[in-house]
């Protein structure tokens, strides 16, 4: 009888789904697909900088084929909102508002004077009401026809109408306030009915602000600075209610206040900034508070990085605005500059605080917060992979990522060789013993004695599996089998791969002709590969890379991701990179040198008197001067491999006579197959020359 477990009931798995917004699906291997996107972009002839700042500009579509938007659209967006302001405001009117209730504390006067002596009864009362009614209505007629310049006279006139002196003052409430929150945003909340009293407090908070802020430009050592900035707070933190903790952030928070004001100001046509000031000026009626405010934007302009605190905007609409709404205007054009710089930063790697995506998403909607999101994850995957480093100039590859630029171009070329193409060749010259292989062979003398000891006692023990062995005992015969016995013909050993030095140079040519007929896109790739595949597979070699044109130049492998090539640049200078390539040849201590030359044409100019000429078709001295080159590379054990992207009279001519004084090889190729030759033929090469 069989006992029966009991079955053990599996809980069926929960899954829960929501809205797909964008930020459930992690980046996963998007972010390897975004950079070999890159390195695509690398490979045709873009530094890595450029290619990143297009892939963030444009944005891309994902896996699932949903698209986001890049920070150019953002961008884009940000200004047809600015400039829907601008086109449907205008400043010409600003005072309107203050003028038309000024117009109406005149009339309310005027009336209030007619009523007082219509009240009034009495004759010679009458007369002397009469008398002080016309030199009031004399006052009120020679009043200046500005705002400004009438508030002021007004500040000093005795009111006939009580009615029309509390709708002055109420006046004169507005414009204080506007004009303190311009500057300190809430803290007229914080004041009452701007009295005397309020004013004495306002003048002496400025005073003590404006310490600090010189503080700051003298240079005082930050931690002082913030010990001073707490002590404001001590004693003026009622009129800040919200402020930072640090006194950077403080002034950054003030910067933004008055940036509003100095926009406002740059804005205004001269004659209405004018006004403007004057009627700050008769508003308050205090010159000294006026002193301060202006030392503080003054100070604040010294301490900014743009040089001013707010910024012009034409406005050219049709719709007037208060001073009031006007600020408010300054309000949200200031929001949508400091959105603009915001997306800017994300170029550079910063981050975006929660505030600065609220106003994003209240601005542009969440699909724009979505999308910039995404973004900024994608490269914080970047740099958390170490692709990619941010330094204070903006995002930068990284010698990890060079790395993984050099392994997608040498994988790209290798996926399209079967695994068995690097088959083995004779080796004419020993090098190091290289890594163990799977293989044994038969031990000859000079090999490495890296013994395969169960081959070899197999082999000693089937060698006298069939020996039998006759002894006599105690006068009696008998056979024994003996243990096996090791002989030096039974010693099996573990091949190695058989490692030889080499150095390695590859001129690249950079001539006009390169990228016009797009090859210099097959040319770099097959550079980063050959760079990849020594860095990964041959670590002893060393590879040199030139650059040439009309002179050569060294080009760090380093360097090669950045790569790209002067189109306007005439000349095929092979003689000065042969001899650049020589000399590097001759200080490196590889024993096995050679020179690996990728062109798309003859040579048309050479080093006369140390400068380069150009001709074409080429003149014979430019043959003649290269081939001199071919010649010293020879004497000198430099092998040159050639591989011609084109193929014409003159250039198979040249050719032929090098491979005949330097017995390398050429190959004539498309440039679809350049990366397979190149790669192939540096493998089979190694193997040859060990």
């Amino acid at each position: 009888m069989v006992d029966e477990q009991p079955l053990t009931r599996v809980a069926p798995r929960r899954h829960r789904f929501s809205g797909w917004d964008g930020t459930q699906d992690p980046l996963g291997d998007e972010a390897d697909a975004l950079f070999d996107r890159l390195s695509e972009d690398v490979f045709h002839g873009w530094d890595f900088e450029t290619a990143l700042r297009r892939l963030l500009s444009q944005g891309w579509r994902d896996r699932q084929g949903n698209r986001f938007n890049g920070l150019e659209e953002m961008m884009e967006r940000l200004r047809r909102r600015r400039q829907q302001q601008l086109e449907r405001y205008n400043l010409d009117s600003v005072f309107k508002d203050i003028e038309e209730k000024l117009d109406a504390v005149l009339r309310q006067e005027r009336s209030g004077i007619d009523e007082r002596l219509e009240s009034v009864r009495d004759e010679a009362a009458r007369r002397i009401l009469e008398r002080v009614a016309a030199k009031r209505r004399e006052q009120l007629d020679s009043l200046p026809p500005d705002a400004a310049g009438a508030i002021h006279e007004l500040q000093g006139y005795e009111f006939m109408d009580q009615r029309a002196e509390q709708a002055f003052q109420r006046l004169l409430e507005e414009i204080k306030q506007g004009v303190v929150d311009t500057y300190f945003k809430e803290m007229t909340q914080q004041l009452e009915q701007m009295s005397g009293q309020d004013m004495a407090m306002l003048r002496a908070m400025v005073a003590d602000l404006n310490a600090l802020v010189r503080q700051k430009l003298e240079g005082v050592p930050e931690t002082q600075l913030q010990h001073n900035y707490e002590q404001f707070l001590k004693k003026w933190g009622q009129l800040f209610p919200n402020a930072p903790p640090t006194f950077d952030e403080f002034l950054e928070q003030l910067s933004r206040q008055m940036a509003r004001m100095d926009s406002l100001m740059q804005s205004l046509s001269p004659e209405m900034r004018r006004q403007l000031a004057e009627l700050a000026v008769a508003t308050f009626g205090d010159p000294e508070l006026q002193a301060q405010l202006a030392e503080l934007m003054g100070g604040l302009e010294l301490l900014s990085d743009r040089g001013r605190l707010g910024q012009h905007y034409s406005f050219f609409g049709g719709e007037q605005l208060p001073l009031d709404e006007a600020m408010r205007v300054m309000d949200r054009l200031q929001s949508i500059e400091d959105l603009e710089r915001a997306v800017r930063g994300v170029y550079r790697g910063e981050q975006l605080d929660d505030s600065t995506r609220e106003a994003l998403t209240e601005l542009l909607g969440d699909d724009s917060a979505r999308d910039l999101d995404r973004l900024q994850r994608m490269t914080e995957e970047l740099e958390r992979r170490g692709l990619v480093e941010a330094d204070a100039e903006g995002m930068r590859l990284s010698a990890r990522g060079m790395r993984r630029i050099g392994q997608k171009a040498l994988g790209d070329l290798f996926a399209r060789l079967r695994r068995d193409r690097f088959g083995d060749h004779e080796v004419s010259r020993r090098g190091q013993g290289g890594e163990r292989a799977e293989e044994t062979k038969a031990y000859e003398f000079g090999d490495v004695f890296d013994l395969d000891v169960r081959e070899t006692l197999m082999n000693a023990v089937q060698r006298e599996a069939g020996v039998e062995r006759v002894e006599r005992v105690d006068g009696r015969t008998r056979s024994t089998r003996s243990v096996a016995r090791v002989s030096p013909d039974d010693f099996v050993v573990h091949r190695s791969d058989t490692l030889t030095r080499s150095a390695t140079v590859l001129m690249l040519d950079m001539s006009r002709s390169m990228p016009l007929r797009g090859y210099f896109y097959a040319a770099k790739k097959v550079a980063l590969a050959l760079d990849s595949l020594i860095r990964s597979s041959y670590p002893r070699d060393s590879l040199h890379i030139i650059g040439f044109s009309d002179l050569a130049r060294e080009i760090s492998p380093s360097a090669l991701p950045h790569l790209s090539v002067n189109e306007y640049v005439y000349g095929t200078n092979m003689q000065h990179g042969l001899m650049l390539a020589r000399r590097l040849l001759a200080r490196d201590p590889g024993e096995n040198k050679q020179i690996i030359i990728v062109s798309d044409g003859e040579p048309t100019a050479h080093i006369e008197n140390g400068r380069p000429v150009f001709f074409y078709p080429p003149l014979p001295e430019t043959f003649q001067k290269t081939l001199l080159e071919v010649k010293r590379c020879t004497r000198e054990h430099i092998v040159i491999n050639t591989f011609m992207l084109e193929s014409n009279h003159h250039l198979v001519q040249f050719v032929n006579h090098m491979t005949r004084l330097n017995r390398g090889r050429t190959f004539f190729i498309s440039p679809d197959r350049l990366g397979d030759y190149v790669l192939v033929d540096y493998v089979s090469s190694k193997r040859r020359a060990a």
